[in-house]
């Protein structure tokens, strides 16, 4: 059974007391490169909330919504098999022993660690900060959930620290962001958590770690898909993506990628799980969420995304999100 909290609530001050208090419950030690007296920091270093979610005994869930005072690091002391951060607004440094790497609004990253090499996270000052870190926090197989009959996924650990960065699907990003704004009951959401845990999982774990190629090239058989599909359906999904505005037309987006209509509605299904107009559409309101909460007015962000009348992309919205348009600004 899933247990659904916060560790801070709703928008106070989250002082260096506050963080360091945090670090000793999950084994992480926290550092202020701000302070210009280290043993008086800046009593205020960020604003906002954390929630945790406890999925499983060995998986957790958590996300922070921060704006960030004071720049703060972080470096995790307690192993562990792996451990998953999509940034979802903002932007970090993430280093672990020899590598690091600067990521922003949809960079997502993957690490194995133990005691004696710790990850190592640096949170910048003034930005906004929501991240969505999964933890796994023991064995080496994904948990079971047996109350909805999945079977568990071997997970062999590397034997030495892994830092990996990948980007995040967007219609994820979709998914997460729909799953954060939604006031299901806690049940509801215990089942949400699990399913889109093990999506990041699955996109986030090192292809080395949960299959070889050769037997990544069978499951593409399987599928039906060749390697020259995922080639051209990836390209078509990233333009998608990074233009979501367009007007587009399924008969070009066919030839575009070299397959007939029936074909290409058959393909993208299959290889992303959705329609490829339900991609568009998540594609348009996730970018609308981020017009919106830069200020930007209904109607201007309707036009923005494609949407001809302000009233479907209104209904859309609040059918995704479960909050109508102009409570965004508001609540963020």
């Amino acid at each position: 059974m899933a247990t659904l909290g916060s560790i801070t609530p709703s928008c106070v001050p989250l002082t260096t007391h506050d963080l360091l208090a945090i670090g000793q419950r999950f084994g992480i030690d926290y550092h202020f490169p701000e302070a210009s007296d280290r043993s008086q920091p800046a009593p205020c270093v960020a604003r906002g909330q954390v929630m945790d979610v406890e999925i499983d005994p060995t998986l957790r869930v958590t996300h922070s919504d921060l704006d960030v005072l004071h720049a703060y690091a972080s470096t995790s002391r307690r192993a562990a098999p792996w451990f998953l951060s999509v940034i979802l607004e903002g932007n970090i440094q993430v280093g672990l022993g020899q590598q690091s790497f600067q990521l922003q609004a949809g960079d997502a990253f993957s690490a194995h660690f133990n005691e004696q090499t710790g990850l190592e996270v640096l949170q910048p000052a003034q930005q906004r900060l929501r991240i969505l870190n999964v933890s796994l926090l023991a064995c080496t197989e994904l948990p079971s959930f047996s109350s909805i009959n999945s079977s568990p996924i071997d997970v062999t650990l590397p034997t030495t620290p892994v830092l990996h960065t990948w980007q995040v699907p967007q219609f994820l990003i979709h998914s997460l962001e729909a799953a954060l704004a939604s006031n299901r009951p806690v049940e509801r959401q215990r089942l949400l958590w699990q399913g889109l845990a093990l999506q990041l999982l699955a996109h986030g774990l090192p292809a080395a770690s949960h299959e070889s190629s050769d037997e990544g090239k069978a499951v593409s058989l399987r599928s039906g898909l060749t390697q020259r599909d995922h080639q051209r359906l990836e390209r078509l999904r990233q333009q998608l993506e990074h233009s979501p505005n367009q007007d587009y037309r399924l008969e070009q987006l066919a030839r575009n990628a070299a397959m007939s209509p029936s074909s290409l509605r058959t393909k993208f299904h299959r290889c992303y799980g959705c329609s490829i107009f339900d991609y568009l559409r998540r594609c348009r309101l996730t970018q609308a969420q981020a017009y919106l909460r830069k200020g930007y007015s209904v109607q201007q962000t309707a036009h923005a995304c494609g949407y001809r009348h302000a009233t479907n992309f209104a209904t859309a919205f609040k059918r995704a999100f479960g909050i109508a348009p102009h409570e965004v600004f508001h609540r963020h």
